[in-house]
């Protein structure tokens, strides 16, 4: 179900593929920078089909992106068939949240057993890290791109990042697994749920070697190291053209609810 030779084409990575830390590095770096996070055909009432084929076919040769459930499903694939022994485990997404705000358990990542234990996330839109993250590890972490950090507190575990001086929540974790029929229910939610917040925007994301860029709504940004770029969307022509240009993303229909 998983073509790996179509995946790194996809991807552009030409390392390894020895079940290693550094290949592992290398995959979700790649990943990130070429299959976009996004929610389009949420916003269009597509559904979103979780069997590895299905997520094969669109991420990979229809050469869409996807959010969590596809990423990391996605990633869980191709790394199982390298020989990785990986574990999908639930997180909650707090990125601008408030800690006493309780957001839904409906987000997926991957746990990594090598000599120790990673995390890897390329279902985080914006945030997602750009490196495995070292478990074990509490204190900051160097990525190519935000440092990142595990803190504990009591039961939970927080990724964060360093975005300045100050560090920002992005997900809550557990450790809990996350079995086929918990993602089925998640992605039932967030895909067709009024209250979803996948259903009341548009985001769009990838990591690029210097920096990130993204879509909110009607609006693209361009991060370079400390610079950001922004730039109003007009229209959903302008749209379908910086989706193209900027994410590889072909398409002749565009949500067109944020200029209703």
């Amino acid at each position: 179900m998983i073509d790996l030779d179509a995946y790194f084409a996809r991807t552009g990575y030409t390392g390894s593929r020895a079940p290693t830390l550094e290949t592992l590095h290398g995959l979700v770096g790649a990943h990130i920078q070429t299959i976009p996070f996004e929610n389009i055909d949420v916003l269009l009432g597509r559904p979103i089909e979780l069997e590895p084929d299905k997520v094969m076919q669109k991420l990979v040769h229809g050469r869409r992106g996807g959010y969590c459930f596809e990423q990391n499903t996605l990633l869980l694939e191709v790394l199982t068939d390298l020989g990785y022994h990986v574990q999908p485990l639930s997180a909650r997404v707090r990125y601008q949240r408030a800690r006493d705000y309780t957001p839904a358990r409906t987000h997926l990542l991957v746990r990594v057993e090598l000599e120790e234990s990673w995390l890897a996330d390329v279902g985080v839109g914006s945030m997602s890290p750009t490196a495995a993250l070292r478990l074990a590890d509490h204190r900051e972490q160097a990525t190519p791109h935000e440092p990142r950090r595990l803190l504990r507190e009591n039961d939970r575990i927080y990724d964060q990042a360093r975005l300045g001086d100050d560090w920002h929540d992005v997900a809550e974790l557990t450790l809990e697994e996350m079995p086929v029929i918990d993602r089925i229910v998640a992605n039932w939610y967030t895909s067709t749920h009024p209250q979803s917040h996948f259903k009341q925007r548009l985001t769009v994301a990838r990591a690029t070697p210097t920096g990130r860029i993204s879509i909110l709504n009607d609006e693209l940004t361009i991060r370079t190291g400390a610079r950001s770029e922004k730039q109003r969307i007009e229209s959903p022509a302008h749209l379908l053209g910086l989706l193209d240009e900027h994410f590889g993303i072909s398409l002749t229909e565009a949500p067109r609810y944020i200029w209703a």
